[in-house]
């Protein structure tokens, strides 16, 4: 059985988890896979948005740790070093994935799952989808991103009251917070998400990554590199062909018609 299912449909690379035995607990493999696909996202022009979603009942309820290789002594740095290349790599890849990536979280987000979804710039979920900062049930340091990832999501009071207490996060919840841009019945879950990514893959696909790389930026800058930023990516966006085909459609009255180019 295929760990991740893959396809292509319309512009949109559909990137799917599929260990619903575990939850979708993501393992060293699946993780590999996910990084490289939205690697081959990045640099393929015929895919111009992503979905991440996963089968069964949860979209993805953390690190799977039993086929890791067995323990041995450690020395100072082996923990870093193993954090640093796993799941910072593996949210850092959705981070810096230039093309939109929407979440389709079907069930529990725990751990690095929950900081898989709220990494993607559109996060759409089920009802019955929860999110679990589980890291402190375990006596562990929230680890993939989520002290960075949260407090610009929603505040860092907010985000400390999460990840101090550990409880489950409705998906009505989640959205009333500013972590959930959509929440949809289950059975609506893909149909949205296809709509959303196919509405992507129809749109000025260079002026979106710019866009992406501005907003992500932004937080973490002060205001004259920010203005810089936008006018650096303003400049490059108007030599693609997407730019002169929206500004031609404008002054022609007419919808445009975009390529990703």
């Amino acid at each position: 059985m295929d760990e991740v299912l893959h396809s292509v449909a319309n512009g949109v690379s559909w990137i799917t988890l599929n260990r619903p035995e575990a939850m979708n607990a993501v393992t060293r493999d699946q993780r590999e896979r996910i990084v490289a696909l939205l690697a081959e996202a990045s640099a393929d022009p015929g895919i111009r948005a992503v979905v991440v979603t996963a089968t069964g009942r949860g979209f993805c309820a953390g690190a799977d740790l039993r086929g890791a290789p067995a323990a041995t002594e450690q020395v100072a740095g082996d923990v870093a070093r193993m954090i640093r290349l796993g799941a910072q790599r593996f949210v850092g890849a959705v981070l810096d994935c230039e093309k939109p990536v929407i979440a389709a979280v079907n069930g529990t987000a725990a751990g690095i799952g929950a900081h898989l979804a709220f990494a993607c710039d559109l996060v759409i979920a089920s009802e019955p989808a929860r999110f679990v900062e589980v890291f402190v049930r375990r006596g562990l340091v929230p680890d993939g991103g989520g002290a960075y990832l949260l407090p610009r999501l929603i505040g860092p009071q907010r985000a400390k009251e999460l990840m101090f207490f550990g409880d489950a996060v409705t998906a009505a919840e989640a959205k009333e917070l500013g972590l959930v841009n959509r929440v949809v019945p289950a059975e609506d879950l893909e149909k949205t998400a296809r709509e959303w990514a196919e509405r992507l893959a129809q749109g000025p696909t260079r002026a979106l990554a710019l866009t992406k790389q501005l907003v992500n930026a932004s937080l973490d800058t002060d205001r004259a590199s920010a203005f810089a930023a936008e006018a650096v990516a303003q400049e490059l966006n108007m030599t693609t062909r997407d730019a002169r085909e929206g500004v031609a459609s404008f002054v022609e009255r007419r919808e445009a018609r975009y390529e990703g180019r």
